[in-house]
């Protein structure tokens, strides 16, 4: 009987192998499984940055450069002049219509002044008009004179209240030309503060040929001399400094653990044996599909489901002694989700 179930060594290996063999792959298999799930990553990543548009406030020619293509500048610093010739034409213009409104507005005041004296003069004459008038009735009562006499002082006594009347008219519209305010400052006038007001303007049209860096940044595309600009129009593009993140498209299955505050470990394939360490800023609330401008019509009969992706936002600081990272890299990021996998409560 002993020797009847006696192995091998031929067949104790090929025992062994039949039975241990699996078990080592299945528990390999269940190592793999509870350490799978999580780390997620994605290569569809990319490096951005601010892209802040700088536009002329004026319309103008410009007139001198200042800045290279890819020059670093800091906020502040002169990028490009238009021609001011336009500009300083139109602050001598307005000097000169401030200074016009000024003289005709002194001109307005000391006019309503005669006219207060003409009306003064004719209610004298008026009133040396109805004293006569006066007197000729009595005379003519006592037929010492014609009554042509008393008609001659009735119509010198009319046409002196119509002349006050007239007068009074053009006093009116004096002081209505004055704003009312006859005895105010000639600063005070509406025309004097419109003329004013274009005078800054002027001044500030002539500050605005000179157009400025807002922010720290990298030039890209500069205008060329001679070139017009329209106000608004963008003239060069500033990328700015100091402040690049990660934009990495996920497909949507990659996602169920990832929330914003977990560590990213970043690979830029322009370095490769560089590391970088960023967080997890936001994820997009939708996908990208979303903000296609011809979105997908899923309501038709050839749909096919396709596994969408979403853009997750990650933050990460340049340290000391790392490369400047220029926007539109490709990079290669894994997120850390702390998920572990558990198989009968058990988890590594």
């Amino acid at each position: 009987m002993t020797e009847r179930f006696h192995l091998s060594p031929r067949r104790w290996l090929r025992l062994i192998l039949l039975v241990a063999v699996p078990l080592l792959a299945a528990l390999a298999g269940g190592v793999l499984y509870l350490k799978g799930g999580r780390y997620v990553g994605t290569d569809n990543a990319y490096v951005k940055a601010d892209k802040v548009p700088v536009s002329a406030e004026v319309s103008g020619t410009v007139q001198e450069v200042l800045v290279e293509e890819n020059q670093s500048v800091v906020a502040g610093q002169p990028l490009f002049r238009l021609d001011p010739v336009p500009f300083r034409m139109a602050l001598t213009k307005a000097e000169a219509k401030l200074a016009q409104v000024r003289v005709d507005l002194a001109a307005t005041q000391a006019s309503f002044r005669e006219k207060q004296a003409e009306i003064a003069l004719a209610r004298t004459k008026y009133a040396f008009a109805q004293k006569d008038q006066r007197r000729q009735a009595d005379l003519v009562a006592q037929h010492f004179v014609s009554a042509l006499n008393f008609d001659n002082a009735r119509q010198s006594t009319d046409l002196a209240a119509q002349q006050i009347v007239a007068l009074e008219q053009d006093l009116k519209r004096i002081a209505e030309t004055l704003g009312g305010g006859v005895d105010a400052p000639v600063e005070h006038h509406p025309s004097y503060r419109a003329a004013l007001a274009e005078l800054e303007q002027a001044k500030l049209d002539l500050a605005r040929v000179e157009v400025r860096a807002s922010l720290p940044g990298i030039v890209s595309n500069p205008p060329k001399p001679g070139q017009y600009l329209a106000a608004g129009a963008t003239a060069l593009a500033l990328v700015v400094n100091g402040n690049p993140w990660i934009e990495a498209n996920f497909p949507e299955t990659d996602l169920t653990y990832v929330h914003p505050g977990q560590p990213v470990a970043i690979h830029i394939d322009t370095y490769p044996d560089l590391t970088w360490k960023g967080t997890v800023d936001s994820l997009s609330p939708a996908t990208g599909a979303e903000f296609s401008v011809i979105p997908a019509q899923n309501a038709t009969g050839n749909w096919v489901k396709i596994v969408q992706r979403v853009p997750v936002r990650i933050q990460f600081a340049v340290a000391p002694g790392m490369p400047q990272l220029r926007a539109g890299l490709s990079a290669v990021v894994e997120i850390d989700t702390g998920h572990r996998r558990r198989v009968l409560g058990f988890s590594l």
